[in-house]
């Protein structure tokens, strides 16, 4: 019997309608002889309004009891689908992830999985049950609920779909695929038929917000063919697999941008052996991921040390920065903050000499000021002011002959849930 994991975001369950439409579309797969696994993400704007009350409550509400209080979004989700399904005539159960095997390390809001029992999902397909999983959650090896961080349901589904040895996951949205990028800011958008893991992994990391990037990564690591497409048609998606068709002649295959930028810069750090090594290790155990890095001699002895973080993590970076000046001779940091980051992301980069010069030079005609740079052999990007970055966006998709071209532009039309 197929395996196919299905999972639904918020918009997609957001009412008692689209629940229904939900339980419809799940009812038809299992009806197939199919075995189903569904993932589900909070109500439309649960979690956030979840996050408001928390904060009438407390200004600084800890990160263990926000956790208990997030996952409650997709246990109801899960409990009314598995309702809803149970309506239609099918045996249903709803597990939370905890239930369902996932177990994380034990850091709360961004928690990773360090593996998945699914001897218990296993069990309920065999017996001829649809099971229904609450996203972006798991169990800690201190029996603590932990979620994934935003967008953590894709991780969840994917995860799932790899330990299941599952034939597909279907990450259903309120888009019906992969868009050649936001037409809020480039009308001409179209959507992508395929596109190679290692593309949607750089464009998800870089902003792209259909996929999760971590979901990609398991796509990637464990092979499983992973399709995005809407819930609302039944229009066939966009296909992230090993390697895609690439479009004749095009070397930039993607632009995505990132709203969320913060730079740090560490000012007059007294220059020793192994300083590097202590600020970033000091920042990962505070779990406050890095982008950017640049560094530069002010003086004899003295260095200045710049970095972008998320604007999310800059709460738990701030103590960390603040308690390194005195151990680096009073070096101070200073916060811009209103950044974003725009890149370009293509395969065909790497055997084409001049994309960086040409991004920055379209950037510099049109009176955008570029702060950091960043390479890879598939991609640049650039941090520039967040009130440019449409404009941004906009020239980079004229400069390099995509107005017009099919296939060539990914960015996320809107954020994975």
């Amino acid at each position: 019997m197929a395996l196919i994991v299905q999972k639904f975001g918020g918009s997609s369950v957001a009412n008692p309608e689209r629940i229904k439409r939900v339980a419809s579309r799940v009812a038809e797969t299992a009806q197939s002889g199919q075995g189903v696994v569904v993932v589900v993400s909070a109500m439309g704007d649960t979690t956030d309004e979840l996050i408001e009350l928390a904060g009438k409550l407390s200004d600084n509400p800890s990160a263990r009891e926000m956790d208990m209080l997030l996952t409650t979004g997709e246990q109801i989700s899960s409990a009314l689908l598995a309702m809803a399904v149970q309506n239609l005539g099918l045996h249903s159960v709803s597990l939370t992830g905890g239930m369902a095997g996932i177990r994380t390390e034990g850091v709360h809001s961004k928690a990773r999985i360090t593996g998945i029992d699914p001897a218990r999902i296993r069990r309920e397909v065999e017996q001829g049950r649809v099971v229904i999983v609450a996203g972006f959650q798991g169990m800690s090896d201190q029996g603590d609920i932990t979620t994934l961080g935003r967008g953590g349901s894709d991780t969840t589904a994917v995860a799932l779909a790899a330990a299941l040895g599952a034939d597909l996951c279907e990450i259903y949205t309120d888009v019906d695929g992969v868009y050649t990028t936001d037409p809020r800011t480039v009308p001409a958008a179209k959507k992508l038929d395929r596109i190679s893991y290692d593309e949607m992994l750089e464009l998800a990391n870089l902003g792209a917000g259909v996929l999760h990037p971590r979901a990609v990564e398991f796509a990637k690591q464990y092979h499983v063919p992973l399709m995005v497409r809407s819930s609302f048609t039944k229009n066939i998606g966009t296909l992230v697999e090993e390697e895609a068709q690439m479009e004749q002649g095009m070397i930039v295959r993607g632009i995505a941008h990132d709203m969320n930028v913060v730079k740090v810069s560490l000012v007059g750090v007294k220059s020793r052996l192994g300083n590097m090594h202590r600020i970033f290790q000091s920042l990962a155990e505070s779990s406050v991921n890095v982008d950017i890095i640049v560094t530069s001699v002010a003086h004899e002895g003295v260095s200045d040390i710049s970095f972008t973080i998320d604007h999310d993590d800059l709460s738990r970076a701030l103590p960390v920065l603040k308690a390194l000046g005195p151990e680096f001779g009073g070096a101070d940091f200073e916060l811009e903050e209103d950044l974003a980051k725009v890149s370009i992301v293509g395969a065909g980069m790497i055997s084409n000499p001049g994309v960086a010069a040409q991004m920055f030079g379209a950037l510099a005609d049109a009176g955008i000021e570029i702060k950091m740079v960043s390479t890879s052999e598939i991609k640049v990007s650039c941090v520039i002011e967040k009130a440019r970055a449409h404009d941004a966006v906009r020239v980079l998709h004229t400069s390099f002959g995509m107005d017009g071209a099919e296939s060539v532009v990914v960015s996320g039309l809107n954020a994975a849930e």
